[in-house]
């Protein structure tokens, strides 16, 4: 049967970088960057150590290392370490319509690729990124169905896979393969999200070391099944449900996914934002003063309060207190801003944050889209009765209202900065410089070498 993954693995292993936009060439470099910088931060998250103790004992090669640290594992361990790493601390970039963070599965594969092998150029690290992005976020647009399956990890275990394919050589065929086989090992509920577990980023991290050996395999030409995609038992049917896949598909080479992705300003679900954005919004416009403010009420649609909807109390985990809408928005209020440092243990306890969270509700719109995080509208009730409310569509961060370059350099940099262990300031400046001119880059190595302590 004709399936729409010879579509996306035609694009995959025939777009060259020459024939690529260059605001997709700007966008890629960005999100390069910011994603390097958020998996050296997450090396000072809860259960790194752990995973790392996990991942030795398994034994193996030393063949890649692990962003921040630079333990040596084996590549397909690496890339578990960095993709979770990538994505533990929730500040890692996402594609809003896709409900996919296209990627934390891709770089926490291709740097360990990258590492393990050697000789893999800034160009086809670029190439093979843009088009991994391609496919991860093309099929989470693609998706007309709520989530049932943790996306950012399956879609992105597929683009990871397409792009391994393309950086070892291999034709469309051989990219059907790769993603055949990435299928086969798929894996990501959304049960870990609903409970604010650190298994949640650990999902991202298993179908990243997946895609290794997924591309392995179809270079080997294994014997996979070909309807990947639309197949009775394909991705769709089994992990999504209703879809058009095919419209996405004929887009391919037009539009490019990575210049649709967004910023998170914050270390908390993209979810989070958009009502921490109005709320920000009215404490700057009206100059509130955090201590008279009584209530605020959120309308958001379903997916939105699905995701972040959650209370907060004096228990929480870092991995639950990020996706309680409450928390982070209280937090926003009483500092003007959310940071690394306010899902530490302390902040978390603060009674003054947990106070202020018991009166942020949270409710459901009309918004009939099962896919949908805007639009957010927010209001607040000061303790003399003054109200104010806002309505924001474009959530800060995104495309249509995107961080700065002073913004997200400051946020690269602060980033590098609480890496554990310590990293030195002057290999963030070099790092800075080496992605910008990543297509001279001869080996991806360089920048690698760059992430880790020396």
């Amino acid at each position: 049967m004709t399936d729409a993954v010879r579509t996306f693995a035609g694009h995959v292993a025939g777009a060259r970088l020459a024939d690529m936009p260059p605001t997709a060439i700007a966008a890629a470099k960005i999100f390069l960057l910011d994603s390097l910088g958020v998996g050296v931060v997450g090396s000072a998250a809860p259960w790194v150590d752990e995973l790392h103790a996990a991942l030795v004992a398994d034994g193996g090669g030393t063949s890649a290392r692990v962003l921040a640290s630079g333990r040596r594992l084996p590549a397909s361990a690496a890339a578990l370490a960095n993709a979770y790493q990538i994505h533990n601390s929730e500040f890692d970039c996402v594609h809003e319509a896709a409900v996919v963070h296209p990627m934390a599965v891709l770089l926490g594969a291709m740097t360990a690729y990258a590492d393990a092998h050697g000789g893999v150029s800034g160009e086809d690290f670029l190439a093979a990124m843009i088009v991994g992005v391609d496919v991860a976020a093309g099929l989470g647009v693609a998706s007309n169905a709520p989530l049932k399956f943790f996306r950012p990890a399956t879609a992105g275990g597929f683009g990871a896979a397409a792009a391994l394919a393309r950086l070892k050589g291999l034709d469309a065929d051989g990219v059907v393969r790769a993603m055949s086989v990435a299928h086969g090992q798929m894996g990501g509920t959304m049960q870990a999200h609903t409970e604010g577990k650190a298994l949640l980023a650990m999902q991202v991290g298993f179908n990243a070391r997946n895609a290794l050996l997924a591309a392995e395999l179809a270079a080997l030409d294994m014997d996979a099944p070909e309807a990947v995609l639309e197949g009775p038992y394909g991705y769709f049917a089994n992990f999504e449900g209703e879809h058009d896949v095919g419209a996405v598909a004929e887009t391919l080479g037009q539009v490019w996914r990575i210049e649709e992705v967004a910023h998170k300003p914050y270390p908390s679900g993209r979810a989070t934002h958009g009502i921490v954005d109005a709320a920000l919004r009215l404490r700057r416009r009206h100059e509130l003063a955090p201590a008279r403010i009584a209530k605020v009420a959120a309308h958001a649609p379903s997916l939105t309060c699905r995701l972040i909807g959650r209370p907060a109390h004096d228990a929480m985990t870092p991995n639950y207190a990020r996706l309680s809408g409450q928390y982070v928005t209280a937090t926003a209020l009483l500092r003007g801003e959310v940071g690394v440092e306010d899902f530490q243990p302390e902040a978390l306890q603060d009674p003054r944050r947990l106070a202020m969270a018991a009166d942020i509700k949270i409710a459901v719109d009309d918004n009939p889209d099962p896919n949908a995080l805007t639009p957010v509208e927010v209001g607040i009730v000061l303790d003399d009765g003054q109200r104010f409310q806002t309505r924001v569509d474009d959530v800060y961060g995104a495309p249509s209202n995107p961080m700065s370059e002073a913004a997200h350099l400051a946020k690269f940099r602060n980033n590098f900065a609480c890496a554990r262990p310590a990293l030195p300031p002057e290999q963030a400046e070099a790092l800075i410089g080496r992605v910008n001119e990543v297509e001279a880059v001869e080996d991806m190595r360089a920048l690698i070498d760059l992430c880790v302590a020396p």
